[in-house]
This record gives C-alpha cells, structure tokens and sequence, in this order.
C-alpha cells in the first residue's frame, strides 16, 4: 500500500509540473544541465545556481538580464523558471511584445482586468526581449501596472539588450519607464552578461571542421603518368 501510494503522489506532481508547464508558455523546454558553460567567461555559473535554488522568489525580490542579443539570457531564464516550477511554484513566460499584444488585444473587448489579472497571479513572471524594438502607444502604462501591481508581493525577471538609460525611448513614455525602474530595481538583483552569441557558439568549430572542397584526389598514387599507349616497364632489380 505505501508503494502503491508513493506512486499515485509521483504520478500526480509529474502531471501538475506538466500542466504548469504548459501554462507558462515557453518557447521551449530549457534545462541548465544542457547550458554550455564554456562558452563565456562572464556568465558566473555559481550565481545562477543561486537563483535556480528560488529564494528570489520566497523573498519576492526580481532579477533583471542584461547584455547584448543571443548571450543566453532568454535560455537561462527559462532553465530557472523550470527549476521554480519543479519547486512548485506558478510561472508565466511573456516577450514583452506578447505582453503588449495580449493588453491591447484584450483592450479592444474591454478585457483589461482579466488580462492583468494573468500578469498578477504567477509567483515568477518572466518578461523577455526587452528594448528589442521600440513599443507602442501606452506599452508603458501596461508594463507599469504591472510592475507597480507585483512589486513586493511577486517576484518578475526581465531580459533586456538596452542600457536602463535607453528604456524612456523604447517605452515612449520617460515618467512611466522612471517609475517602472524605481520600483522595479528597488530589489532586483542585476546580472550581465557580455561576450558573443550563444547561439553562435559551435559556428566556428563547423567551419574548421568542414573539408576543404574543390581539392584534386590523389588516391594515394604519387607516380608520374605515362605517355599514352606506352606503358611504364618496370625497374630492373640489382639482382638481374
């Protein structure tokens, strides 16, 4: 009957981890065993260890990525967001253009509260790709509710490929992207990351090991052809 019972509670939490998996809506499944650590020096592997232990979270404090495009931000953050989820928490994975699709969609049906009430509920809200290109119209006023709304009740991680200087443009609105900032790095640890593409990482390692093409074969033959119709004789031996 134990046996019998460990099993039914085994089956039960790989099905809710499954569902919340589904729930948070990642591009795609991301572990941090299957992050090569190798590749940048910049990346402290200890501090994200740190973070995948989720206390970030239990302390409702945010975490903000920054650093150029294809580092592994967007893989690291959601390697975390699926260590949180093991640990039992509810995540929800947006790029801030899904973000600002989701309100204006959802403005267009007066559905506002509800959509927001999405962005409230997660202990981990992830908004990725941040400064990526510039929003639209009232994206700031949207991005600040929610930060706003979160701050100090729920934890939010943000990825971004522009300076903090920058955000007032890309937001389009300098009070909001202030006021988002103020709250949000209030108690958001900052990671950087600099250094070249992630996903670039073996493109160097094809092309050394790719053939060189157009080479003549030699088929391991190193004589001289012979004129045609003339066969080569063959060497006399000092013996004859």
């Amino acid at each position: 009957m134990e046996l019998i019972l460990q099993d039914e509670l085994s089956v039960r939490q790989e099905r809710l981890i499954d569902r919340r998996m589904k729930a948070a809506g990642f591009r795609e499944l991301k572990s941090l065993a299957d992050f090569d650590w190798s590749f940048n020096a910049s990346i402290k592997k200890k501090q994200i260890y740190d973070l995948a232990c989720c206390r970030f979270i239990r302390e409702h404090r945010d975490v903000l990525w920054m650093g150029p495009p294809g580092v592994g931000k967007s893989f690291l953050v959601q390697a975390l967001a699926y260590e949180a989820i093991k640990q039992g928490f509810v995540v929800l994975y947006r790029s801030i253009f899904d973000v600002v699709r989701d309100f204006l969609h959802d403005e267009a049906f007066g559905g506002e509260e509800r959509v927001l009430t999405r962005y409230l509920k997660p202990d981990l809200l992830i908004i990725d790709d941040m400064g990526m290109k510039q929003l639209p119209k009232r994206s700031g006023e949207y991005l600040f509710e929610i930060i706003m709304r979160r701050y100090e009740t729920r934890s939010t991680v943000m990825t971004s490929n522009r300076p903090l200087e920058d955000w007032g443009k890309l937001i389009g609105d300098i009070p909001s992207a202030t006021a988002i900032l103020d709250r949000f790095l209030h108690h958001a640890e900052i990671i950087s990351i600099s250094g070249r593409s992630y996903r670039l990482r073996n493109h160097g390692r094809q092309d050394e090991q790719t053939p060189e093409k157009d080479q003549p074969s030699n088929d391991g033959k190193d004589d001289k052809p012979t004129r045609k119709g003339k066969p080569a004789s063959p060497k006399s031996s000092p013996s004859e």
